[in-house]
């Protein structure tokens, strides 16, 4: 229990989540990833994010099933907890604090980096100033952080949206910048890559839907979650569809794939390439303000995920501390130290961090949805159909699908060198964390 009086506060509005579903998915993933992503797939990119969309589609509408039926601030790591028992609990809980603060350590690492397209400060104390702000927004009051994110996400839907408006014209007048829709499939063909570059995009693209999974988590502080939760989560195959695949499509027949510079941001890279330099500037600072946005929704969610868990039993006592307007302060503040790591990182190793962060990342998100599913194919044989408003399609091929997909990416990544190290590093985690259910086992002998 909580030592103090105070309860979640629920004034989380509909806006609010919508907007939070769209800056915890749209962040670093997108804004640098994908020109990662373009560089392994070529034009068929655009195809794995499809496919990859679909799977994340399923896997939301999984969590939907129980977010709806029960909501709760814990999420998938109550759900588990609830149905599968208190390993699972255990374990996917803590693995979505780890993978939460590895993200957000990632986001304040792409934050640096974008800026080093105007400025080179030294990554360690952007990224300092950085944290200061965010914890000071998020300890401040849910209702200051859902505010905060409505607008940051808002910039990145207006951009975006012109983004696309401006891409339409430009190919349309390609006297101006000689862009055609032949770039999809002149430079090698659709599949530039062939079918293993094609597979090893996935990893990438697994990583951009990072986050995706928050709107549920955000269930337990919302004014109706039987309602707002699924309509925020019908909306993202919409969002992947116009953010991801149009987006990429656009920025690809704009300028040819193979000549955009995968360590840059593709949307600034080709708009500087193909003269609008006004247009890269602008799509520089989104990409920043999408990077704090996925921040921010991370101290959020690694912080309710830290306060569950307290509740549970599944960590100190002291983490279920609330502050006056409803916050789970002892947890967002312990959850920021942790972060604090990612400064002394970028001190030490400034030019190696992103991409051993980014395959830890992808690796711990991976194991988060393999428990969803596992955890909503448990779910369906406790609750009775009837009960179970909020359904997810197709049922039970959907979740297996999903489940096969991400064996597959777990597969892939052990054919990539920059990917393979996580491999390694994530079945030592998951060991010690049974090793810490064992210990909570036995001191509090349950």
């Amino acid at each position: 229990m909580s030592n103090t009086p105070y309860h979640l506060s629920h004034t989380l509005k509909l806006r609010h989540i919508i907007m939070i579903a769209i800056g915890s998915a749209i962040g670093t993933g997108l804004f640098f990833g994908a020109g990662k992503s373009i560089k392994l797939a070529g034009p068929s990119i655009l195809l794995a994010y499809l496919i990859g969309g679909i799977i994340m589609y399923i896997v939301i509408r999984a969590l939907g099933e129980m977010t709806v039926h029960e909501p709760n601030v814990g999420s998938f790591s109550y759900y588990a907890y609830k149905y599968v028992g208190n390993y699972l609990g255990f374990i996917s809980g803590w693995n979505y604090w780890f993978n939460y603060i590895i993200v957000c350590m990632l986001e304040l690492t792409a934050t640096t980096m974008f800026l080093d397209y105007w400025l080179h400060i030294p990554h360690w104390i952007t990224s300092l100033i950085a944290l200061v702000i965010f914890a000071i927004i998020n300890l401040s009051s849910v209702k200051l952080f859902g505010e905060f994110e409505f607008w940051f996400a808002g910039i990145k839907v207006f951009v975006i949206i012109a983004l696309i408006i401006l891409g339409v014209y430009l190919i349309a007048n390609p006297h101006q910048t000689h862009s055609s829709v032949n770039n999809l499939w002149q430079n090698n063909g659709f599949f530039a890559n062939g079918i293993k570059g094609f597979l090893l995009s996935f990893v990438v693209v697994v990583f951009s839907f990072g986050g995706t999974e928050l709107v549920c988590i955000t269930a337990g502080e919302a004014e109706n979650p039987k309602k707002n939760i699924p309509i925020a989560i019908n909306g993202i195959i919409l969002r992947i569809l116009l953010f991801y695949i149009l987006t990429l499509a656009i920025i690809m027949c704009l300028y040819p794939w193979n000549q955009i510079n995968s360590n840059l941001s593709p949307f600034v890279d080709v708009f500087a390439k193909i003269g609008i330099p006004r247009a890269a500037n602008v799509m520089n600072i989104v990409a920043i303000t999408a990077a704090l946005s996925s921040l921010n929704s991370g101290i959020y969610g690694t912080a309710r995920m830290l306060y569950n868990l307290s509740k549970q039993g599944n960590a100190p006592k002291v983490f279920a501390n609330l502050s006056k307007k409803g916050s789970p302060k002892t947890a967002i503040q312990f959850s920021i130290l942790c972060i604090f790591i990612t400064v002394i990182l970028n001190y030490l190793y400034p030019e190696e961090v992103f991409m051993v962060l980014l395959s830890v990342a992808t690796a711990a998100a991976v194991i988060n949805w393999l428990i969803i599913l596992l955890t909503q194919i448990k779910f369906r044989r406790v609750i009775a159909l009837s009960k179970i408003t909020y359904r997810i399609p197709f049922y039970p091929l959907s979740s297996i699908l999903a489940i096969i997909f991400f064996i597959l990416v777990i597969v892939v990544m052990t054919q990539m060198d920059s990917m393979r190290m996580a491999i390694y590093i994530l079945p030592l985690w998951l060991l010690i964390l049974s090793l810490g259910y064992i210990l909570r086992k036995k001191t509090n002998g349950s």
